[in-house]
């Protein structure tokens, strides 16, 4: 089974669904047998490169509302985030643009980190306050995951690099429906919208599974209706003859 999620590292229900998901799967029987990966979106593609403006200015301006209902609105996120273990600093967030991100992982999934610098990428922003569109901040959160620093900032200094799977991948989202983020497409047959409650997600994985991988459906033909000799866990009774 294969799970593709689109998301944004400035998304505060991108990193909500993916704990959600991952929560999900630590109770799934079968999680040896998924595959999770990692799908490029940006919320807004313009969105400059952080300027000191505060996440409450910044999404003030872009909801036309006051920074007080920014606040309010953000409390609810702050909750929902603070239930998994996640934690949100809003107060020091730096909003800015994530396509160099977005190049950063695609690069590391040549390495086979993509996961793990997904996961980096949004501790850094939602926890840490660390500035995602920076180079060298990226370079950072690279080393720390186990990449050599020099080519993450090689690939980062050259826009071109990578910057080709980015725009597949969002050019993808457009094509079969993913407005928002996170969304999740499941054997490229099922998609899941939005950051949706842990059973959701457990109960999609087991239907998803057994549809997949359907029991076969026996027509017994033992004369006794399967009540013959036959060992359990339990014993290996001996049926008793019927007069």
């Amino acid at each position: 089974m294969k799970i593709e999620v689109w998301s944004d590292f400035v998304c505060p229900f991108c990193y909500i669904g993916k704990r959600r998901l991952e929560m999900a799967l630590e109770q799934f029987p079968h999680k040896d047998e998924v595959e999770v990966e990692y799908k490029s979106f940006e919320l807004d593609p313009t969105a400059p490169k952080y300027t000191d403006q505060s996440i409450y200015e910044a999404l003030a301006a872009k909801f036309q509302s006051s920074e007080a209902q920014v606040r309010e609105m953000n409390k609810g996120l702050i909750e929902q985030a603070a239930e998994i273990g996640l934690t949100y600093n809003y107060d020091d967030m730096k909003p800015t643009n994530t396509f160099d991100a977005h190049r950063l992982a695609k690069f590391a999934r040549t390495l086979g980190k993509e996961k793990e610098l997904t996961e980096n990428l949004l501790h850094a922003y939602f926890t840490d306050s660390k500035n995602v569109g920076d180079s060298e901040t990226l370079a950072d959160i690279a080393e720390a995951t186990g990449m050599d620093r020099s080519k993450a900032l090689e690939v980062l200094n050259d826009e071109a690099a990578f910057a080709d799977e980015v725009r597949t991948e969002e050019r993808t989202a457009q094509q079969i429906g993913a407005t928002g983020v996170p969304f999740f497409v499941v054997s490229n047959k099922y998609s899941i919208s939005g950051a949706q409650p842990l059973e959701t997600f457990k109960g999609a994985l087991e239907k998803i599974w057994e549809e997949e991988n359907p029991k076969p459906n026996l027509q017994d033909l033992s004369p006794d209706g399967g009540n013959g000799a036959v060992c359990t866990d339990d014993s290996c009774a001996v049926p008793t003859d019927k007069d």
